[in-house]
Formats: C-alpha cells, structure tokens, sequence
C-alpha cells in the first residue's frame, strides 16, 4: 500500500508518517523543502503525475501556510484553495479509489465561545478561514457529485517539539529553555488569558487515521476539547524551571485575537474509539525537553 503526503515537512506530516510506516505502507512525503519527491501542491501538472504514477491508497494535505495575516491571502489561496482543487481534480482523473484526508481549521467555523463541532457554521473572518472554507465546499462538492472517497479533519491547536518557532507556544518553550542565557531580557506577547486547545501532534494524527479508515463520518472536528490560557502555559513553562512568567513577559496592548476561547466537541471522533493520550502538562515537559516520542 502507498500513502502521498503532501505538506510532509511539518510536524502532523513527521508523527502521520512514523504511523503509516508502523502499518507497512509505504510513504511519499510530498513538500517544498524536503521528502522524497520536492513537489508544489499549486502546480496542477505535478500534483496529477504524483497521483497518477503511484496511484495510492491514501493522500494526506497537510499543505498551508499556517497564518491568518491579511499579506498571505494570495498565498493561502494558491496553496489551500487551488491546492485542493488541483488534488481532487488529479485523483478524479487518474485515482478515484483512492482515499483523501483534508485539513480544516477551528479558525474556519463562526465562535461564540462555546464548543465547537461539525454542525457549526462557517466564518470567513480572515485570509486563513477564506481558503479554508473554500477548500471544504470544493471537498463537498467533488464527494457529492464524483463518488470521491474525502474525508476532512477541522483540527484544533495541537503542538509539538517540531512545532515552528513563529507558534506562539513554541515561541514560550524556546524562550524558557534559553532563560539563562545572558543574551535573554523580555519576551513580548499578546493577551495571556486568551483560551486554546493544547493537544499533541502525535493524538491528532492517531485521530486522523481512525478517522480515514471508517465509514461513519466523513467530517470530524479533531481536538482535545479542553481550552487553556494562555497564563496556564506560561505558568507551567517557566515554573519547571523554577521561574515566575510575571518577570520575563510583556504584554503587547495593541494585539488584537480573533477569539477569547477556542475549544472543540470532539463527540463525533470520540465515539469512534479515539482520545487524547497527552495532557497540557506532558505537552510542556515534551517540548521543553525536545523529545519527539
């Protein structure tokens, strides 16, 4: 069996690989920076040779750019929008059994502040959300009208030592390991009593292939469904070092959140057998300590 990862280079492609090989498939990491094979979702004509020459049983798009800045609208578009048309057209034409994960985004769905799951209706509130809708109704559309086997993850906040350091968690993480280095001063961020989601990247992935691998569902918001502060990270980051957050961090009056609490009912995905193996703590010693697991 063989699995097409596109986006291989982040950290859901890292721990989804170490799963498909743990299940004797073979893996074709997909990416811009590394892998097996150097490809660009964008690019139509690649993405159709891929498909078409292995011809596989599965295909992850974990293909982003993972912020919701207004400057990368047209880049978000190119990779999330037209990233996923040109996936779906491809497999349409030359693969159609085989199987395809999506990835959706809490950030895509209207807050009100309560817990979030499938039901809940879309929000194009910034550049990231835009792209993200429009790749699901391309997704709707191609499973309606084709017969296409999709099957799509709105995923929560999940991280891991593998994280990029512009993430706000791993930005703290990497500021703590560094505390007694003479070069450190203050660290600078925004509203600390934001609520988030602190899964493991390795769960989630666990969620994304039960949830390939069935029947039932073909949407499932993926999440922990347990919010956090901001203020709680902090504060069992630095007490681990023995350090209180208050000394070292500045908070940016100006920065402006898209929500207060960001938080999942992760019924649907439960109820198929799967839940969170990794708390916010072991999160922290994880990443704090660079293990990979």
């Amino acid at each position: 069996m063989k699995a097409l990862i596109f986006g291989s280079s982040g950290q859901d492609g890292y721990y989804l690989k170490k799963i498909l090989i743990n299940e004797g498939i073979e893996v074709i990491g997909v990416s811009r920076s590394e892998g097996n094979f150097i490809g660009d979702i964008k690019d139509y004509n690649s993405v159709y040779n891929l498909v078409n020459n292995y011809k596989p049983d599965y295909i992850f798009n974990f293909a982003a750019v993972s912020s919701t800045d207004h400057k990368y609208i047209f880049e978000n578009h190119e990779t999330i929008s037209t990233g996923t048309l040109n996936l779906l057209e491809a497999v349409k034409n030359t693969s159609p059994n085989s199987k395809i994960f999506i990835s959706g985004s809490a950030l895509q769905f209207k807050n009100e502040g309560l817990p979030i799951d499938e039901e809940m209706p879309f929000d194009s509130k910034d550049a990231y959300s835009i792209s993200r809708i429009q790749s699901i109704y391309a997704c709707r559309y191609y499973r309606a009208k084709f017969g296409l086997k999709i099957y799509i993850g709105y995923l929560f906040n999940h991280d891991s030592c593998l994280r990029a350091e512009n993430h706000l968690n791993q930005k703290i993480v990497r500021f703590v390991q560094n505390i007694k280095s003479d070069n450190v001063s203050k660290l600078k961020i925004g509203n600390v009593n934001i609520k988030k989601e602190f899964g493991f990247a390795l769960d989630i992935t666990k969620a994304i292939w039960l949830l390939i691998n069935q029947d039932k569902y073909f949407e499932c918001v993926i999440g922990t469904g347990e919010a956090y502060s901001v203020k709680n990270w902090l504060e069992i980051c630095f007490e681990s070092r023995g350090e209180k957050w208050e000394n070292y961090i500045e908070t940016d009056e100006n920065f402006v959140t898209g929500y207060e609490i960001l938080v999942s009912n992760p019924s649907k995905i439960v109820s198929l057998g799967w839940h969170p193996e990794h708390d916010i703590h072991r999160l922290a010693h994880l990443m704090l300590n660079n293990l990979i697991e």
